[in-house]
């Protein structure tokens, strides 16, 4: 790689928004400029131009969406631009707000480099490495910056990474991949592209940087080292562009919030979706589903399991074991309205597994291909077909509005008008491996490297639209709920997520922990896990239970499940532990204000759900250690039970700035913080503790009725 070399910077002292540009000579020029007084951009410019024309993760204006088209790169609409001071009264130029100050170095050598720093104690946020920071290939087009970096520091974020939550010294890449039965310890990537990082400094400081691109990203954190560069850590960008957002604070919630306001915020769902939901493959893929159905809701209602939607697998839409989106098996289901309505009368809301690719015999696929549909080869013009699902197809083009019109019509007709009442985008990694591949690009064609995750977005956002613009034309005031496995940062504007096609294990169980908490940390709030483990063998009963409650108080709670034996992962699949997974979705049911609270939170104020300690309670260092444990909002401290046979927890109470205490959700025992405590754990609780002081809205269910997500507010517990 070549380094960029700096031939001069031009600053503008007498202009309040305090631009600088180094100029490259040949490479182009490379631009900083402040958004916020806590925020600055850095982007480099090509000579050529941008290789990425557009972003669709950049939306800072509360309430406006970015065109469907992308919003322009070098755009700075819906900023503040904060007042800027310009010193070049020093060998160093240096830009600074009241909170953010840069200098803007370049050595003899022409070596391009900034540091970042707090005006007012000169803490540093981001050191770029003295040597060769920015380089660029000009054989493959990729991109490079390496940053200072020190033992000591703390990462988090990337999307839905695995392992601990401290990401420093791993490699780890931002690629969508279709990742069933990952290791949940060390497998990367997962599905999400999500080149956000966060890091804690050595003095206590936090600092965030969004790379900007749809290109693949490999993030090395700790693992290289070269003799002639001092301690770095760098992130490679494929063929994409250098563009990249720093955001700094004194608490990760400061950042945190940067970010997602940056990106658009996130969907406040219906408060149904909030409730315990179930979809089982093996039962939409049995010969009789709809007898199948019929029994399952008769069984839920016998077992007294509360449940709030069902979510339909792809089952619906098989022909032996391919998938054709937008159909129905009539053999299995006859009359799919029928059975509809009666999970409807049965108070279940629906969701139903669609996928973005066409079997070469899919009923569509000849007149979509004909019309010019499909991601398509960039040198025969004809479509990428490749292996999916047993079979052969070609991937839709969500930057065609013809396959956009496409989509949203099947999800009419198909979905929504069959009584069903959102769409859970699934298998839309779109994980091509022809290099020929590429999108229409609005008529400007644009390589699938650097667009693959934009159509997992675009889906979600389609599916999105479609069903809000029916819901207005049946006059529905509710708020639109859908779910995407893939994507990149805008996501959260439309969808719910969750970490894929997990294992069952009891690793499993133990690292999605981390993976849910680490997606938190990255901006999305809408997360969970397959409960019981979606891919593998069935959970035995004690695995069962303990799964159940580690997922009880996530903000999504959905018990999905593949099994090659054909069992289902079913909350009376054990009738031993049966009670206890009872009183685990209906300890949900109890806390639902409280958890819709946080939801509402979320949404208002850009706070995760689930947090890890240290989110809370940043000046206490114990919470750095890597747990099991996770916050449920400002008050709730959950500790679950994850390794086989135990029967005691063992779990650190933070300190709390206001010297209170922790209190026993279950035995209202009062406990210290800055303290280390084994607490009972028999198999029917999961164990909780509550911040001292705490006012926790709950709801009571009438006598012989079962718990619904509706019940609503009734009573305060006060700890």
């Amino acid at each position: 790689m070549t380094p960029l070399r700096l031939d001069r910077w031009d600053l503008c002292p007498g202009d309040a928004r305090g631009d600088a540009h180094a100029r490259l000579s040949t490479q182009g020029d490379l631009s900083v400029c402040f958004l916020t007084t806590t925020m600055a951009r850095v982007s480099w410019r090509r000579a050529t131009g941008y290789l990425e024309r557009h972003t669709w993760a950049i939306a800072p204006t509360p309430g406006e969406d970015v065109p469907w088209s992308g919003r322009p790169r070098e755009s700075l609409q819906g900023f503040d631009r904060p007042t800027v001071v310009a010193d070049v009264s020093g060998r160093v130029p240096c830009l600074a707000t009241s909170r953010l100050r840069v200098e803007l170095r370049g050595d003899d050598d022409g070596v391009l480099r900034l540091a970042w720093h707090d005006p007012d104690t000169q803490q540093a946020y981001l050191t770029d490495r003295e040597t060769s920071a920015y380089l660029c290939s000009e054989r493959t087009g990729a991109t490079r910056h390496c940053v200072v970096r020190d033992p000591a520091e703390h990462y988090y974020g990337l999307g839905d990474k695995t392992g601990p939550l401290n990401l420093h010294g791993r490699r780890l890449r931002c690629l969508g991949q279709d990742s069933l039965g990952y290791d949940p310890e060390k497998g990367d990537p997962l599905y999400k592209h999500w080149p956000f990082l966060m890091h804690r400094t050595t003095d206590g400081l936090w600092a965030g940087v969004y790379y900007d691109t749809l290109s693949a990203c490999t993030f090395d954190l700790g693992c290289e080292h070269d003799n002639y560069h001092d301690l770095f850590r760098s992130v490679d960008i494929d063929d994409g562009d250098l563009d990249y957002y720093l955001m700094v604070g004194n608490t990760p919630s400061d950042v945190v919030a940067q970010f997602v306001q940056l990106i658009g915020g996130t969907a406040l769902p219906p408060r149904w979706s909030v409730g315990f939901a179930l979809t089982a493959m093996g039962l939409a893929d049995a010969p009789d589903a709809q007898i199948q159905l019929g029994r399952f809701i008769e069984r839920c209602q016998a077992e007294a399991i509360p449940i709030s939607a069902f979510h339909y697998g792809s089952g619906y839409s098989t022909r032996g074991k391919q998938r054709y989106v937008f159909t129905w098996n009539a053999s299995k289901f006859p009359d799919p309205i029928a059975i509809n309505q009666q999970f409807k009368a049965a108070g279940m809301r629906l969701v139903a597994n669609i996928k973005p690719c066409l079997l070469d015999d899919h009923p569509a696929y000849a007149s979509v291909a004909a019309r010019g549909g499909f991601i398509r080869e960039a040198s025969t013009g004809n479509p990428v077909v490749e292996p999916f699902w047993d079979g052969r197809g070609a991937y839709l083009d969500f930057t065609a509005p013809d396959d956009v019109a496409w989509w949203q019509t099947g999800l009419r007709t198909q979905i929504l008008e069959k009584g069903i009442d959102a769409g859970w985008n699934d298998n839309n990694e779109y994980a091509i491996q022809s290099e020929q591949a590429q999108s229409a690009g609005w008529g400007q064609a644009m390589p699938l490297h650097r667009s693959r995750p934009l159509h997992g977005l675009l889906m979600t956002r389609a599916t999105y639209e479609a069903q809000q613009s029916y819901g207005r034309e049946h006059g529905r005031d509710e708020a639109v709920f859908t779910v995407t496995r893939a994507g990149p940062p805008g996501l959260q504007r439309y969808a719910q997520t969750w970490s894929g096609d997990n294992t069952t294990s009891w690793a499993t169980l133990r690292w999605n922990i981390r993976t849910g908490l680490q997606m938190s940390l990255s901006g999305m709030f809408n997360v969970g896990h397959d409960v019981g483990g979606f891919f593998g063998p069935s959970p035995d009963p004690e695995m069962f239970c303990r799964w159940v409650q580690a997922c009880a108080l996530n903000p999504r709670m959905v018990m999905n499940s593949w099994k090659a034996d054909g069992r289902n992962n079913v909350p009376w699949m054990h009738p031993s532990v049966t009670g206890a997974v009872r009183e685990a979705i209906a300890l949900r049911y109890r806390l639902m204000p409280y958890l819709w609270q946080c939801f509402e939170n979320a949404c208002a104020h850009h706070v995760p759900i689930i947090r890890p300690s240290f989110f809370n309670f940043p000046d206490d260092l114990t919470c750095l250690d890597d747990c099991d444990d996770f916050m449920l909002g400002t008050d709730l401290l959950v500790a679950p039970v994850v390794n086989k046979g135990d029967r005691t927890r063992t779990v650190y109470l933070p300190v709390q700035p206001d010297g209170q205490g922790w209190v026993n959700f279950y035995t209202r025992a009062v406990y210290a913080g800055g303290q280390v405590i084994t607490d009972q754990a028999p198999l029917d609780r999961l164990p909780l503790w509550v911040r001292q002081g705490a006012k926790i809205g709950v709801s009571e269910t009438a006598d012989g009725r079962v718990a619904r997500y509706d019940d609503g507010l009734t009573d305060y517990l006060y700890f």
